[in-house]
């Protein structure tokens, strides 16, 4: 729990670095321009398919009901785009993830190098070892997602499935990509396994750091006019908890690199002497005898 807290300590100095605040613009700027003009071209087919859909749900008339009990008939009209935003969330942060695994990670890993100089590297992952770890996750986590989809609206699972989900996914992507320069694949593999809790939690605490900016991009979906702007600044604070992150990983999964590393060099048994040199003894008369003429 110590190596928890104090790699959340470190990232989060790292994360106050201008340098580390500066690579959140280009994952920014290509979500935004994806999803942004995605909505922006697409919003009314998307919104006709979806209320097409959910006019002949079960499921949407007994939510119906529910608001005409209640007394809330007008928020029948922002049941389609909470269905929307709901199956776009996952969607968005997976792309999140793919950006910032290719354009920030690199970066952050270079950036860690000043606090671990002495872990040699063994380049034991690639880019495109991460993108493929990363789309493998991604598409297990969308089926579990879709799986386990009717229980999150049934307390208490809608606040204890989402976190685990995203946190699994975020210490599978965040972990290959922390290690894949300093740590070889048995390696990494072997950390994994050995701090699967500690990696476990991270991610749930990285997964609830992301729900702020979920609930703000959903209710905003109320106020339509303001939706673009809080669009914007959502994505902003995906990117900017995913780096964030991106430090905390490196930090906990460098320093238990350095451990390992240490751990074993103390348990490998010492090398061998080397064998001792023979020295020959020559008398006066015999070098005398070799001497050439």
């Amino acid at each position: 729990m110590n190596d928890i807290f104090r790699s959340f300590g470190r990232a989060l100095v790292s994360q106050l670095h201008p340098r580390m605040l500066m690579l959140t613009i280009v994952p920014f700027i290509l979500a935004t321009v994806l999803w942004g003009g995605l909505i922006w071209w697409g919003w009314d087919p998307i919104m006709g398919t979806a209320r097409a859909i959910l006019e002949g749900s079960v499921f949407t008339s007994w939510i119906y009901s529910m608001l005409d009990w209640l007394g809330l008939q007008s928020l029948r009209t922002v049941v389609a785009p909470l269905f929307v935003l709901t199956l776009a969330i996952p969607l968005v942060i997976a792309s999140m993830l793919i950006f910032i695994s290719l354009f920030s990670v690199p970066a952050v890993v270079r950036h860690l190098d000043r606090s671990y100089p002495d872990l040699a590297k063994a380049h034991g992952g690639s880019v495109v070892g991460s993108v493929f770890q990363t789309l493998g996750s991604t598409l297990v986590f969308l089926m579990l997602m879709l799986i386990t989809l009717p229980l999150w609206l049934i307390p208490p699972f809608f606040a204890l499935i989402p976190p685990v989900l995203w946190g699994w996914l975020t210490y599978r992507v965040m972990t290959y990509d922390a290690l894949s320069e300093h740590a070889t694949a048995e390696e990494r593999k072997t950390l994994m396994k050995r701090h699967r809790g500690p990696l476990l939690m991270i991610g749930v605490a990285v997964g609830l750091l992301g729900s702020a900016p979920t609930l703000l991009w959903v209710w905003s979906a109320v106020i339509i006019f303001l939706f673009p702007v809080v669009l914007a600044g959502t994505l902003w604070l995906y990117v900017l908890i995913f780096i964030f992150s991106a430090l905390w990983f490196g930090h906990f999964c460098l320093r238990a690199l350095a451990d390992l590393r240490a751990e074993r060099a103390a348990a490998a048994p010492p090398s061998p002497p080397p064998p001792p040199t023979d020295v020959i003894d020559l008398a006066p008369s015999d070098v005398r005898r070799i001497e050439p003429s």
